[in-house]
């Protein structure tokens, strides 16, 4: 099975990613997964530290001659930056180092990992927590998803992303999205988010779009933040993925689970999700019929999970991101060596990073997919599971 780890800070040399279970014979493309590290740095709203991040991988083992050996695979993203934050975050030190020329900061931000983190390890300084919980790690993590995701393709497997609303402005109803967002998934995935990547702010509503942008620019100027909302469509899933025996093995919460444990994540619901509560079961639940060769769903509200397994439909996963805590307009917290009221400091980040965040979750929710199909269909080898099955 496919597990990554990630290694790494904001501001240190370089992110690093080790990836196990990939299986053997898998075609692997820089190339691919350069595309979506830098779909990762596009989006209005960005922040300036965009301006000079540009992350292309660098492979140190698991791969020979452009395809999985089937051992782990090893790479490494540099931040291009480093040369300017050593100071600030030296790696290796003299012995006799104490690290009483580094800046420390003392004051945290509501809403970061900064106090929580800092009473957890008891640092007596706040940068440690800032850059191991910073979305920079993200970075990384859209490598190794990506890695997974090329997986996925040879069984004909697409994940595609979109975003649904920034702040107050986005789709009102399930049927509202649907009306606009089917027609692209209807043709995949890949589909989906090439054609929401024509957006800089990811939506696929021409009108929504320049609404999003007006709203981001508004805050900007307040000196605030925003979150919002977006839907990720995995497309070509077959029926039976994932397991209703046990908790752990229920396909619909392994992907809720990878999409809270993503910075910034507030909530998490598949097909019409909290919407559904306020309706009849007659408006709620997909009807099943039979075309002589399989069973179908007449709707999808379900998003493509019943009883934790995939139904054969489109999986359909919306998710919550909170603004950012980072603002250019200060609020209210306290120092923990003083222990006074004082106003936030300010760290360059994005005013709504939600474009950004798209792109993340389609390459994390990868492995979760990856792994619940080879659950079912097995195999140590590409060549053996396109043996056992066809898309």
């Amino acid at each position: 099975m496919i597990r990554y780890l990630t290694s790494g800070e904001s501001h240190g040399p370089e992110l690093t990613g080790i990836v196990e279970g990939m299986p053997a014979g898998v075609p692997i493309s820089v190339d691919d997964i350069a595309l979506h590290l830098a779909r990762r740095q596009q989006g209005y709203g960005r922040g300036g530290r965009m301006a000079f991040e540009k992350d292309v991988p660098k492979f140190h083992s698991g791969i020979r001659f452009g395809k999985t050996s089937g051992g782990p695979i090893a790479m490494s993203l540099l931040n291009r930056a480093y040369e300017k934050d050593a100071a600030n975050w030296p790696v290796v030190m003299a012995v006799d180092g104490d690290g009483k020329d580094v800046e420390r900061i003392t004051i945290p931000r509501p809403g970061h990992a900064d106090l929580v983190g800092n009473q957890k390890y008891r640092f007596g300084d706040i940068r440690p927590v800032i850059e191991r919980s910073s979305a920079r790690e993200t970075g990384m993590r859209v490598a190794c998803g990506a890695i997974a995701r090329q997986f996925l393709k040879h069984v004909g497997i697409e994940i595609g992303g979109h975003v649904l609303r920034i702040g107050k402005v986005g789709y009102n109803s399930w049927d509202q999205i649907r009306e606009i967002t089917d027609p692209f998934s209807d043709k995949g995935a890949e589909h989906l988010f090439t054609s929401a990547d024509e957006s800089e702010v990811r939506c696929l509503d021409p009108e929504l779009t320049k609404g999003m942008v007006d709203e981001i620019k508004k805050y900007r100027k307040a000196g605030s933040s925003l979150g919002g909302v977006y839907e990720i469509i995995v497309t070509g899933v077959p029926a039976g993925l994932g397991s209703y025996v046990h908790w752990d093995r229920k396909l619909d919460g392994q992907i809720a689970q990878v999409i809270m444990g993503t910075q910034a994540m507030k909530g998490v619901e598949i097909g019409m999700g909290f919407e559904a509560g306020g309706l009849p079961g007659s408006e709620v639940h997909d009807e099943i019929n039979h075309d002589g060769t399989t069973f179908r769903r007449k709707t999808n509200r379900a998003g493509g999970l019943e009883g934790g397994m995939s139904t054969g439909m489109p999986i359909i996963i919306r998710g919550v991101m909170k603004p950012i805590p980072t603002m250019l307009h200060p609020i209210k917290t306290v120092d923990i060596d003083s222990l006074e009221e004082v106003d936030t400091r300010y760290e360059r980040s994005d005013v709504c990073a939600l474009p950004r965040a798209v792109v993340v979750i389609e390459n994390a929710i990868a492995p979760v997919i990856a792994n619940a199909f080879l659950e079912k269909f097995g195999g140590d080898s590409l060549e053996e599971i396109l043996e056992r099955y066809t898309p």
